[in-house]
């Protein structure tokens, strides 16, 4: 009987196969080396990239700056050149309003049935005295003043009859009070204590 021996050849088996294990070991390092390198180079490629892309924006960036720090000066000065409008317009308005006033004035007293003798205008109070025939002519001077665009809240402080004997006549005294376009409501806001 022939005998075989196996054992020689297992070994060679067993020596193939770890071989082929250690090189498909050493293939996959490799591999992952060779793959992080690539994702190395790659993801550097693209921070570089970023980097200049970022050193552009800035650059860009510092000449919006010099623009919108212009912007800021031009919207200073239109807001200064809006203020100095707005004190133009009422010292306009303050400059035309009492002729305005006087006019409506005038437009309103009863022709030769009313005078007046005295006019004050303070922080937009008028204050008008004078002298009508009877109190029904009041009344109708009060009426046109209320309704003047420039006058508003018509108020009857007094009124007093007189006799004038040269004349033979009855005549009423007025005082009358009333608000002008430049009268201003002043509010007062109380702050509570806490």
């Amino acid at each position: 009987m022939i005998r075989i021996n196996l054992l020689p050849f297992r070994a060679a088996r067993k020596k193939e196969n770890i071989r082929r294990q250690v090189s498909i070991y050493f293939l996959s390092v490799i591999f992952l080396f060779a793959l992080m390198g690539y994702f190395f180079f790659y993801l550097s490629s693209t921070l570089n990239g970023l980097k200049t892309k970022q050193n552009e924006l800035n650059a860009e960036l510092k000449k919006y700056e010099q623009v919108l720090k212009t912007i800021a000066d031009l919207e200073k000065k239109i807001k200064e050149m809006k203020a100095k409008l707005a004190v133009i317009k009422d010292l306009e308005k303050n400059k035309t309003g009492p002729v305005h006033l006087l006019e409506e004035i005038s437009k309103a007293v009863p022709k030769e049935k009313l005078w007046l003798t005295s006019l004050r205008e303070s922080k937009g109070t008028l204050e008008l005295r004078g002298t009508a025939m009877d109190n029904e002519t009041v009344a109708l001077f009060m009426t046109n003043l209320e309704n003047s665009d420039y006058i508003q809240g018509v108020e009857l402080q007094s009124t007093r009859m007189r006799n004038l004997p040269e004349y033979k006549l009855n005549v009423s005294d007025f005082v009358l009070e009333c608000k002008t376009y430049a009268f201003k409501e002043k509010v007062e806001i109380k702050k509570r204590k806490k």
